[in-house]
Formats: C-alpha cells, structure tokens, sequence
C-alpha cells in the first residue's frame, strides 16, 4: 500500500517532511475553515458536531474519530503505515493549534478570504502527504478497504460514507454551507495538481514519479 521507511531510501527525508508538513497544513486549513463559518469538509462537519455536544475541543474529537475509524480497518484487513498512525494524532494537533491563533471573522469579506485560503491549503495539503506514500489516513483506509471488501466502486463507497458522515455531523450542530459545497468541487482538481506537483521521483527510475502510481491512499475522485 504504501513504500517502506527503508533508511536507505534517498528519499526518505524528503517523504518524511512531505508527511509533517502536509499533515501539519491539513489541520491548519480545517482549522480555518472552522474560522470562516462558511460551511466545513465533510468530516469536519461530523468533527464539529460532536465537538459542540461534547464540549471536547474539535482536534481531540478529530484524533478520538480517526483512531475509531483506525479499529474498523481490522475486520476488513487493511494495514495501516507510518502515515496512517502520524495522521490520527498530527491533523488534530495542528487544527487546535491553529484556531488558537487565528480568531473568529465576521463579514463576508473576511469569511470568503479566509474560506478559498482553506480550501487551497487543504488541496497542497494533500498533494504533500499524499505524494509522502506512507499509508494512507483512517478514513481513506476505511474507504479503500470497503471497496476491497463489497466490491463496490471507489466512487460509491466515497459518497455513502461521506454523506452518512455529512448528515450525522449536521444533525448534531456541525456547519453545512457554501464551503461544504466548494470543497467538494475543489479538492479533487486541487489534491490532483499538487500531487503531481510535489511528486517525488521514483528510486529506481528517475523518469518515474509517485504520482504516476495512482495511490489506493488518495481521495482524488474515482
């Protein structure tokens, strides 16, 4: 599913920051998202709804999810990598972290801003920790492994998940909006030029990128 951390990969380093960096910068752009008020990703949408009825703050929530989702791999055998653990742990940190520093925003013309930055961010996210190739996050994991397992498209088992998490989250307070609607339409396109973007040529071949393998790990649309 993913390569190895073999130490004698050179380009380990590389793949090691790609990972931090993308993780880091996913909770930063859902930590923004939060700030704009204009509609979050699905899963933040479920992370914030419990985040209001549990009065746990919307990171912890994140991390608590991501390693319930991480239990659901073992009756359908996925395997999780370095990536998938960092995940759990480093996007809720950093989306906490990040709303400690960024406060609330009021008006349009903050909000807007401040929604497209989050978006963007998100898609380099993603381009980075997803070119890393350590595994992919819980919930893509989840998505890949129930495709494996029902034999159903990519493409379905995203959407059910996603909506089921999306009417969930809603149902308990978390925000449905235009944000919601344009990270949808967005991140594919985005997620897609930044993987090729930070693609990391292949040992073996220096003609070869990572990108050109189609990771099971990425929630680009199938």
């Amino acid at each position: 599913m993913s390569d190895s951390t073999d130490p004698g990969d050179p380009r380990l380093v590389r793949r090691l920051i790609h990972l931090y960096v993308g993780l880091a910068l996913y909770g930063a752009s859902s930590a923004l998202l939060v700030r704009a008020g204009l509609g979050l990703e699905p899963w933040g949408v479920l992370h914030q709804g419990l985040a209001e009825r549990t009065g746990i703050s919307i990171g912890v929530v994140s991390i608590i999810v991501g390693a319930v989702v991480l239990l659901l791999w073992i009756p359908i055998r996925q395997r999780p990598g370095l990536g998938t653990v960092s995940n759990v742990f480093a996007v809720g940190l950093a989306m906490d972290g990040t709303l400690a520093l960024v406060p609330d925003v009021h008006g349009l013309g903050a909000q807007i801003p401040l929604m497209a930055a989050g978006i963007a961010l998100n898609g380099v996210a993603t381009g980075l920790y997803i070119s890393a190739r350590f595994g992919p996050g819980p919930r893509d994991g989840l998505m890949t492994g129930l495709n494996l397992l029902t034999g159903r498209s990519i493409r379905l088992v995203r959407t059910a998940i996603e909506v089921a998490v999306v009417v969930t989250g809603f149902l308990l307070g978390g925000s449905l909006g235009a944000g919601t609607v344009l990270y949808a339409l967005a991140i594919g396109p985005l997620a897609q030029f930044f993987l090729r973007f930070f693609a990391l040529p292949a040992p073996d071949a220096g003609s070869r990128t990572v990108a050109g393998r189609s990771p099971r790990g990425a929630i680009l649309p199938r």
